[in-house]
């Protein structure tokens, strides 16, 4: 193994990710990072579980626009309820615009947002966690939990944390101020860094209800899904191919009902589905993962169903694009740098990479998480594997 390789690995998992015995305390403290409907999602959700919840934003007008209202109203399915903002006599959600003070005793503290924030709460919290804090990416997508470990320990980090890599929330929802509508999303994988706290995901589970564990972070990052099942959806359904799934004859509305992510997905969308799906089988089978979902099952994952309970709502454009950001930054360009050194053909998957940014009118995919990029710069796959899995096993 190379000086680099066994570098990275000590600084990854030195400190950072060596192994806890179980602990089966109930988590009751819980600090969410993010000001965004997940993040209140989240913060509401915990204070449902009747967690104490703290709320960090950086941002003057998220937290004045929580301040002022009623609270977050979660309607449709799962714990329907308003829950309130900074209530001295009652349970309900304190927000603060001080990292430390948000995260000084929480248990567990979700990274929200686009994954830019996820990479900036990681540096910043470098000098604030301490032993025994459960850090959740929610989604963690491709790498990223091996990146936080990396941006934790380059920024100082020598405490014993466990990082938990999710792909999905339970619930899709539709935004409409500080009332969010809910309707169930499937299951989706999760796993720790180091592999071995699997106990976590059950402390976890609590919160997060949804989540079925895998055995490490590397089986849950090329098990996300999203970006193959996203980007067909949101960037492949105009005149020129048949538009989405539903057919509506000429003058005639789409029925709101119909109005679905699931909609956009066409025969010929879902054929650049199992495209991008397939080259994904074979970057994961040449880094010895295997058993990823199918593609019907990934459609399902991340399209929900086509109409009522379950589905997945259309987002709206300033959504699509963080979607399409993310999933090129989070979700492809890893794919992309694991087929490069692995010497796999992934030309498809490089396609929406090149459309979506000039969509988004940047080159996106220099920002993108690479195996370069977190300390990984192998000669050839077989070290790249080793040291990759033993990153995710969290010895030295």
């Amino acid at each position: 193994m190379s000086n680099e390789f066994t570098a990275f690995t000590d600084a990854v998992t030195h400190g950072v990710t060596h192994a806890r015995k179980p602990e089966v305390a109930t988590l009751s403290k819980v600090a969410v990072l993010g000001g965004g409907p997940d993040a209140c999602l989240l913060a509401a959700m915990c204070l449902a579980e009747e967690a104490q919840v703290t709320l960090f934003s950086a941002y003057g007008a998220e937290l004045k626009q929580m301040r002022e209202s009623a609270g977050i109203s979660l309607r449709g399915t799962g714990p329907v309820g308003t829950y309130q903002f900074n209530r001295e006599n009652a349970p309900s959600i304190q927000t603060t615009a001080e990292l430390d003070t948000a995260i000084s005793d929480a248990e567990l503290i979700f990274l929200t947002g686009p994954i830019h924030k996820q990479r900036t709460y990681a540096m910043v919290l470098a000098s604030h966690v301490r032993n025994g804090q459960i850090i959740v990416l929610a989604p963690g997508r491709s790498l990223g939990a091996v990146e936080t470990a990396w941006h934790l320990r380059i920024g100082g980090c020598t405490e014993d944390v466990t990082i938990v890599e999710t792909q999905g929330l339970p619930y899709w929802f539709d935004v409409q101020g500080m009332q969010l509508t809910l309707s169930h999303a499937a299951p989706v994988t999760a796993a720790t860094l180091p592999s071995a706290r699997s106990h976590v995901l059950q402390q976890v589970k609590r919160f997060l209800p949804n989540i079925e564990p895998v055995e490490s972070v590397l089986s849950s990052g090329f098990a996300d899904g999203s970006a193959l099942v996203e980007f067909p959806a949101l960037l492949l359904n105009g005149p020129a191919i048949a538009s989405g799934a539903v057919n509506i004859p000429m003058g005639a509305k789409a029925l709101p009902e119909n109005n679905t992510f699931a909609a956009l997905l066409g025969p010929e969308q879902l054929s650049v589905v199992a495209a991008l799906a397939k080259e994904r089988h074979n970057v994961a089978k040449a880094f010895g993962v295997r058993n990823l979902p199918t593609t019907d099952e990934w459609v399902q994952t991340y399209a929900g169903n086509q109409r009522g309970e379950g589905s997945r709502p259309v987002p709206n454009q300033t959504m699509s694009k963080t979607l399409l950001r993310d999933g090129v930054i989070g979700s492809l360009v890893p794919l992309l740098s694991a087929a490069e050194m692995s010497g796999v053909s992934t030309p498809i998957t490089q396609s929406m990479v090149t459309l979506a940014s000039v969509v988004l009118g940047a080159d996106v995919a220099a920002a993108g998480r690479r195996l370069d990029t977190i300390g990984i710069n192998a000669s050839d796959l077989g070290t790249a594997r080793r040291v990759m899995d033993s990153i995710a096993v969290g010895t030295n």
